[in-house]
């Protein structure tokens, strides 16, 4: 019998800068023409305004972020927007649920003017506390706003949801909301860190660093190659999401936040079977990095956790 785990409806109001907010005719600002853009899909193994909200006991919580715009007179005057995630009240762990978001402006009028970035309107990055679980999901729009995606939460425990979606004409926005499943906590799991090989079926996945000791602050350069099963580079490596591959970093805490999240693009780069990043590491702590690439049309994930001095 499955157990359902109820008493959990969260509703998260995020206040996060965007433009055009008094517009409400359903929009999508596309430049690629990409008609597959508003497709919802989960891609993962286990599976930037930068306002977000605080993980709170009860089923709200708010942070502001201000966007500007001009008046008729050329001045500027202050735009806020809100995105709300609704969770339904019954939560059934590793069943598929969906999750609402609706943009809007402070009145509660539909945002609904969106460009394109990646290929997607909105990614939204799902990660457990533990940082064992973790998923890419893309909602799919559904006009006036309104964006759903289907998500699982594999045990209770406290999950972090990054959203990141561009208003049309503004920065890319991040936002965060932390969702606490209630139930018995499973124990963490024995972590097999530092590890700089990683195999996903017939994909051989190294993690080369250029420096022996990475120190916060300090650019440094990752490097991912891609081997077969005969421990040769690999020559078929597919866009994913117009990019070689993508990174995710997030920082280990008792409890996530936005400032523990990093998201970092592919260098572009011809060396065959070869993925390379440069980015920086705020903070010294302990950090978890998931590295996604696209090969014999599947998504692969290859996950590393690294320690910042």
């Amino acid at each position: 019998m499955k157990r359902i785990i109820t008493g959990i409806f969260v509703t998260v109001i995020l206040l996060v800068s965007a433009g055009c907010s008094s517009e409400v005719k359903d929009e999508v600002t596309n430049n690629n023409n990409n008609n597959n853009n508003n497709q919802s899909k989960t891609e993962g193994n286990n599976e930037n305004t930068k306002p977000v909200s605080k993980s709170v006991s009860k089923k709200m919580s708010e942070h502001q972020g201000h966007s500007t715009d001009k008046t008729q007179d050329g001045s500027k005057k202050q735009i806020v927007t809100q995105a709300k995630l609704n969770v339904p009240k019954e939560v059934t762990p590793n069943q598929p649920i969906n999750l609402a978001i609706n943009i809007q402006d402070q009145a509660g009028k539909p945002v609904s003017k969106f460009d394109v970035f990646q290929e997607k309107l909105m990614h939204l990055i799902v990660v457990s506390n533990d940082l064992e679980h973790f998923d890419h999901l893309h909602p799919e729009y559904k006009k006036n706003g309104r964006f759903e995606v289907n998500a699982k939460f594999p045990h209770p425990g406290e999950y972090a949801l990054f959203s990141d979606y561009k208003p049309a004409g503004q920065t890319e926005t991040v936002s965060l909301v932390n969702v606490n499943v209630p139930g018995t906590v499973p124990l963490p799991k024995s972590l097999s860190k530092y590890e700089k090989t990683k195999i996903i079926s017939d994909t051989k996945v190294n993690l080369n660093i250029d420096k022996e000791k990475i120190k916060a602050g300090e650019d440094v350069n990752l490097t991912f190659e891609i081997k077969d099963k005969n421990n040769q580079a690999v020559k078929d490596i597919q866009p994913y999401l117009g990019e070689k591959g993508h990174l995710v970093i997030i920082k280990g805490s008792s409890v996530l936040s936005k400032s523990d999240y990093i998201h970092a693009h592919s260098i572009k780069d011809d060396a065959d079977g070869k993925v390379k990043f440069y980015t920086k590491f705020p903070q010294s702590g302990t950090y978890k990095m998931w590295m996604q690439f696209k090969r014999n049309g599947e998504i692969k994930t290859a996950d590393f956790w690294i320690n910042v001095e």
